[in-house]
């Protein structure tokens, strides 16, 4: 899909500088499409998942529409969870880096009242709230709508299946009738049209239509890790496969700097690839590159466009792409020409909803599989694997499951835990955790 860069979008010199400052280089295809629409005044719905870009769609045409000098109350973004709250205002907040005088809070349950009502009185323009605590701040008096100008409803399907639907039209009521809203949603079940129907005026609906993966010759595997110990496993995978020539793709110019800079350091024949370079500079590296005298090349998604090398042993992902479509054009890069070819994709707990995209957007499964291990494997004694085993053919842990999950989603990897609680449990006295049931193993 073509897109637009961000010099096309005609942004603010504020937001260009913020993006740039972020590393970003082009907008993803839900950018490009979306934020032309809001920007034009109209209600959008928009189909788009985790990881495509969606918190920038919207945020920065609402954050070009903000009057930093007007102490009230323009924006209100409505998030499902405390931890979505927490990560739009976030990167609510870096886009706004350069725009002096404006204000962004999350407001969401866990959080101190006495806190958020203290920075509320101090006058504060966008609001990314959870529905419950909003609700409460309005009882209180202590936020007014009256003067908001953007309302998005982001990840609207999970809202409406947390049973949120009578908190967001009691919130819908008490905003101006002339507001632009806002939806996204990776589902558009009835409810978000007959919500639509109700609240929005006749809104654009912008969909995404992602490529099907057409590289059945790629051996795709992920490795879930700690963002530190990322370098450490990809010279570990490196020296494993030993590929003659590989391409190790970053999401941002300024990760690719970095990464080409550590690993010559560790003696990898290594460069890098972004659009910071001239044209010169990039036809240089890319010659060398195709005579072998660069082994490993580091690239962001558009400076690697048009690269077509045959013996690309192997592609790594090194941060997980923020658009689906991404991993596929990656991963092509490897087993051209009827060979095959490896893909390796670095995983965080916060990247663990990008990879779920991507299996379902390309309908693969991409296996999961153990980081390369230092040193000495652990001995593991005793019954407990059997026991393990057991459980997991009962199959009644699904409420442990949503546990290991929120522990993923906090940046540990399912290794890590899973090695923890081992230790845990071998540590216990004897025959404490051998007969013990689920129900008895409390983890809090």
């Amino acid at each position: 899909m073509k897109t637009a860069s961000f010099t096309d979008l005609a942004l603010s010199h504020e937001l260009q500088r913020a993006i740039a400052d972020l590393g970003f280089e082009e907008p993803t295809p839900i950018q490009s499409l979306t934020i032309p629409v809001i920007r034009s005044g109209k209600d959008v719905i928009g189909h788009a998942h985790t990881g495509t870009g969606k918190t920038a769609a919207y945020g920065i045409p609402l954050l070009e529409g903000i009057d930093p000098h007007k102490r009230t109350i323009q924006a209100l973004v409505l998030c499902p969870t405390r931890e979505l709250a927490i990560q739009v205002s976030e990167e609510l907040t870096k886009l706004a880096k350069h725009r002096r005088g404006i204000t962004i809070l999350p407001v969401y349950g866990g959080q101190s009242m006495d806190r958020q009502l203290s920075a509320l009185a101090r006058g504060v323009q966008v609001v990314i709230a959870t529905p419950g605590r909003l609700l409460d701040h309005i009882r209180r008096r202590s936020i007014s709508l009256d003067e908001v100008k953007y309302v998005v409803l982001d990840e609207g399907d999970v809202m409406l299946d947390m049973g949120f639907i009578e908190d967001i039209e009691a919130i819908l009521a008490r905003t101006p009738r002339g507001r632009q809203t806002v939806l996204f949603s990776a589902t558009v079940p009835d409810t978000i049209h007959d919500l639509s129907r109700r609240y929005m005026r006749d809104p654009k609906i912008i969909r995404v239509v992602h490529e099907r993966l057409t590289v059945p010759g790629v051996e795709q595997r992920y490795y879930q890790v700690n963002e530190q110990e990322k370098l450490d496993v990809l010279a570990d995978l490196l020296e494993e496969f030993d590929p003659k020539l590989s391409l190790i793709f970053c999401n941002t110019k300024r990760r690719t700097d970095a990464l080409a800079r550590r690993l010559r350091a560790r003696g990898y024949p290594a460069d890098k690839l972004n659009g910071d370079m001239t044209q010169g500079q990039r036809e240089r590296v890319m010659a060398k590159f195709r005579r072998g005298e660069i082994g490993v090349l580091v690239a962001t998604d558009v400076a690697a466009r048009g690269i077509d090398v045959e013996g690309i042993d192997a592609v790594f992902n090194y941060d997980v792409p923020n658009d689906p479509e991404y991993y596929v054009h990656r991963i092509g890069r490897t087993a051209r020409a009827g060979k095959g070819g490896r893909s390796f994709t670095l995983v965080t707990g916060m990247d663990a909803g990008k990879i779920r995209d991507i299996q379902r957007y390309a309908k693969i499964t991409i296996g999961e599989q153990a980081a390369p291990v230092r040193g000495p494997a652990p001995v593991v004694t005793g019954t407990l694997p059997d026991e393990i085993r057991t459980l997991i053919e009962k199959g009644d842990l699904g409420p442990y499951r949503s546990r290991i999950q929120r522990w993923i989603e906090e940046g540990h990897t399912s290794l890590d835990i899973a090695a923890a609680l081992l230790a845990v449990t071998e540590s216990a006295p004897e025959g404490e955790m051998g007969t013990a049931s689920p129900s008895r193993r409390r983890i809090h």
